[in-house]
């Protein structure tokens, strides 16, 4: 947020919001094509634990199991108009790259790089210089590029026979969903909020629908459909439904959604990359068109999200033929102060 995927969302009156998606599209590659070869330990993986879109890559880091072969930064929930900042690290600057400020990324790619200064980005080491921040096409690559680097018993998350029909429901998603809740929060007209009102109730019913008879939105095990999912049902209830007006009903209130989004969140690899401190500061903080007093609320009551579900009576496995990730590496758990136990409101 403030977003052009994570930053340069604004409210223009009158107007309906339109994301900016044009994004450093060079991608990492085992051929290395784009004249960035896959190789472990040259890259960095540049995040803020605040933004859905991140969120993503960090899940599916974990859940491949490469830690070992790309590094992870981790930014701050907030940031001021320049850029994303490495406050959380001793003396707020990042310890692999160097640097205070996730543009000085961007400046060494393109000293007069135009748009927002988004995360997650992929950082070249060796020459200090973001690689791609083009969210959507980073993970899949971590699925299909890396896989020389995975875990064993990694999760086949991008199954080919099944790439279609993940890709056709994860346009839905991204459309209505994803996209949707900032549509109707940085909506500049009345006009323009309902019909993006709309378009996400109305999504979310038919996910209700589809998730009620089966666990996972395609196929029996999770793929990256689910992960793009998640990353916004967790963040409904504590952002979504009242900084960005979607209201109708509450995450807690929509029940097929709310046990699928539990099952995801107590999984290994999701619910443990999850820092609603963080996630609410952003918002609410840094969002000062839709929140001017950035006053950040003290509920809701995220202690739910551990409650049984229910969603095994369905079937499916989790990681299909592989297993479950092992604990989170030492320097990368959340803050225990930022957990769904910990945060009653």
């Amino acid at each position: 947020m403030t977003e052009h995927s994570t930053a340069g969302a604004y409210v223009t009156p009158g107007t309906e919001f339109v994301r900016d998606q044009r994004y450093l599209t060079t991608r990492i590659t085992v051929g290395g094509e784009d004249g960035w070869p896959v190789e472990p330990g040259r890259y960095r993986l540049v995040v803020s634990r605040a933004c859905p879109w991140a969120n993503r890559a960090i899940i599916v880091r974990r859940l491949l199991g490469l830690e070992d072969a790309i590094s992870m930064g981790v930014c701050g929930p907030t940031h001021d108009a320049r850029s994303w900042t490495f406050d959380l690290d001793p003396g707020g600057v990042d310890p692999v790259l160097g640097i205070p400020r996730l543009q000085d990324a961007y400046f060494k790619r393109d000293p007069q790089y135009p748009r927002g200064i988004t995360v997650p980005a992929i950082v070249d080491v060796p020459t200090g210089q973001v690689v791609t921040n083009d969210y959507a096409q980073l993970t899949l690559d971590l699925s299909t590029q890396w896989r020389a680097y995975h875990r064993p018993g990694a999760p086949d998350l991008y199954p080919a026979p099944l790439r279609d029909e993940i890709d056709q429901v994860a346009r839905a998603v991204f459309t209505d969903v994803n996209n949707g809740v900032y549509r109707c929060g940085f909506a500049g007209s009345q006009e323009s909020y309902d019909r993006a009102y709309k378009r996400l109730f109305s999504r979310l019913d038919w996910l209700s629908e589809r998730l009620a008879g089966q666990r996972y939105l395609v196929g029996d095990t999770i793929t990256e459909a689910d992960v793009r999912l998640f990353t916004t049902l967790v963040r409904f209830d504590a952002v979504y439904h009242g900084h960005f007006k979607c209201n109708r009903s509450k995450l807690t209130e929509m029940p097929v959604l709310w046990a699928y989004a539990r099952d995801l969140f107590q999984t290994p690899g999701f619910g443990d990359t999850i820092d609603f401190d963080h996630i609410k500061r952003h918002y609410y903080v840094v969002h000062e068109d839709i929140n001017p007093t950035r006053i950040v609320p003290a509920g809701p009551d995220l202690s739910g999200w551990l409650t049984p579900h229910g969603r095994e009576a369905l079937g499916g496995r989790p990681f299909g033929d592989g297993t479950p990730p092992g604990p989170v590496r030492d320097g990368e758990q959340v803050d225990p102060a930022h957990t769904a136990a910990a945060m009653r409101g």
